[in-house]
């Protein structure tokens, strides 16, 4: 099969040949027909990530080997399966949750794969979806996309359980309590899209982009403040009306989880989703004093992408912007995520 891959780190994607995988056992082969182009697709192929405090953590260290084709928001059809796979058929079509731990500990075991310690994921430790074929263990990794376009079905494996489970992480808030969402890239608009689709109805959006700040307004954010130089704290508060209960970080650099937690209310919850990397101070007394919670979310689970498409398929969850790119112009969507060109998804198809 065909594979656009990180063949060294930092260096432009290459197509090779690498074996179409055969299925055994409960084994299930799924041929991309799209896949979403993710910010931790980037990282990947810069190949590191920045830990704070000088230190990075390289994807060897995650038990990669190259060359390696990235790519984690799968959809497609199946084209093969084990002798012992069952509730799924060739020709059917369906959304891939990538997110594959080891299959045999209590997390796995829960469907809460995102929490092993063994991880397997497509797009990290196996191929995945920027190859034209990939291999799923089971069945159950497979879910049915519905009427739900197949492009947007695909990042819903990632950002969008991402964002449902982030947003999970700090419900039940009033629907006119502000909650504030850093970042109106294609996680920031998915995470105001789902705030309205439940019910939600004050949505603070920041971003340091004015087209990505008006990208929110028109997705449904009721206020937008500019991320940009000094004072972003006290310009959250003020289109907030004061502290606030609840913000989404899809950022996560130094200065955007420093403003973040400045505006927090007493008992207020911030929730850290982006891997661009930092660190930050904490008084520990005024963790004590304000008990506020700082809790990192990482990706979702299977009953999250479930849920998010069934929630798609209420027609409720309004669709975020996708832009559909040939596998073969990979390179130019990957430089156009990393140079901030982007505003939604792009999706990579079988074009």
């Amino acid at each position: 099969m065909k594979a656009w891959a990180v063949v060294e780190a930092g260096a432009p994607l290459e197509e090779i040949d690498v074996p179409t995988p055969e299925p055994t056992g409960t084994e299930v082969v799924v041929e991309v027909t799209h896949c979403g182009v993710c910010h931790s697709d980037l990282h990947f192929w810069k190949g590191e990530y920045n830990m704070g405090g000088g230190k990075v953590m390289k994807i060897t260290d995650r038990g990669v080997t190259l060359p390696r084709a990235p790519g984690h928001e799968i959809a497609g059809r199946v084209v093969a399966v084990g002798p012992d796979a069952q509730g799924v058929n060739v020709g059917d079509v369906r959304v891939v949750y990538p997110w594959l731990g080891c299959g045999n500990c209590a997390a796995c075991l829960a469907e809460q794969d995102n929490m092993c310690l063994a991880q397997r994921s497509l797009g990290v430790v196996q191929h995945g979806g920027f190859a034209s074929h990939v291999k799923v263990p089971h069945a159950r990794y497979l879910v049915d996309p519905g009427d739900v376009d197949l492009g947007l079905a695909a990042t819903y494996a990632c950002s969008g359980i991402s964002v449902y489970s982030a947003l999970r992480k700090v419900m039940p808030i009033a629907p006119t309590e502000p909650i504030v969402l850093i970042g109106a890239g294609g996680l920031g608009l998915m995470g105001v899209a789902m705030l309205k689709a439940f019910g939600h109805e004050t949505i603070i959006s920041v971003d340091t982009d004015p087209e990505k700040r008006a990208a929110a307004i028109a997705e449904g954010a009721t206020a937008v403040v500019d991320g940009t130089g000094e004072n972003v704290s006290a310009r959250i508060l003020e289109a907030a009306g004061g502290p606030v209960q609840a913000v989404i970080d899809f950022v996560n650099i130094s200065a955007t989880a420093r403003a973040g937690l400045d505006v927090l209310a007493k008992g207020g919850r911030l929730i850290l989703l982006g891997m661009s990397g930092g660190e930050i101070t904490l008084s520990l007394a005024a963790m004590v004093f304000r008990a506020h919670s700082i809790q990192g979310s990482n990706t979702g689970n299977l009953q999250d992408l479930r849920d998010v498409l069934a929630l798609a398929n209420t027609g409720k969850l309004k669709p975020t912007p996708i832009h559909i790119c040939p596998r073969h112009d990979a390179n130019q969507a990957m430089m156009d995520l990393h140079h901030g060109r982007v505003t939604g998804r792009i999706v990579l198809n079988d074009g």
